[in-house]
């Protein structure tokens, strides 16, 4: 072999030791003020069946009966030279909900506020984690969604 072509893969032998090591150094360790949350998938045999959603909030006392929800997005971000994708939550806006008269002495509970809006659902893929920065003190959640395996065929209108 060529010395070019040996080192080339000696090289790469250790990249891709280094990855399996490690699979979180293309993601940079948060910021100040910030916290960084990691999801370790479990492989599965048809990943493109799954979803995975995300959901970020904050437990918090409230009533039992308004719904409530936290102003704020989450943003996706390309790790430059990598290609890899992170998501952001920049800030977690002020709570709101609906305003149903409760009785001021009813006793409050404690519930997981989430960030109001349509689901934030991603592609399943285990091979990569999950990387997801957000402010102190607000909480990361996920549900893994699937579909059916039978593919169901609709009728002509």
């Amino acid at each position: 072999m060529r010395p070019w072509l040996i080192s080339m893969l000696l090289l790469l032998s250790s990249v891709a030791g280094a990855w399996a090591g490690d699979n979180l150094q293309a993601f940079p360790p948060a910021e100040a003020g910030q916290v960084r949350y990691v999801l370790e998938l479990p492989a599965k045999d048809e990943e493109s069946d799954f979803r995975v959603e995300l959901l970020v909030g904050k437990t918090v006392e409230t009533d039992p009966h308004n719904r409530y929800f936290f102003a704020g997005r989450i943003e996706e971000e390309t790790i430059e030279g990598w290609g890899f994708t992170r998501f952001v939550v920049s800030t977690l806006g002020p709570m709101a909900g609906t305003l149903m008269a409760v009785d001021p002495d009813a006793p409050k509970i404690e519930r997981f506020i989430t960030l109001g809006g349509e689901p934030f659902l991603i592609r399943y893929n285990s091979r990569l984690p999950v990387v997801v920065y957000v402010p102190e003190g607000v909480e990361v959640r996920y549900r893994i969604w699937s579909a059916e395996p039978h593919i169901m065929p609709m009728k002509r209108g």
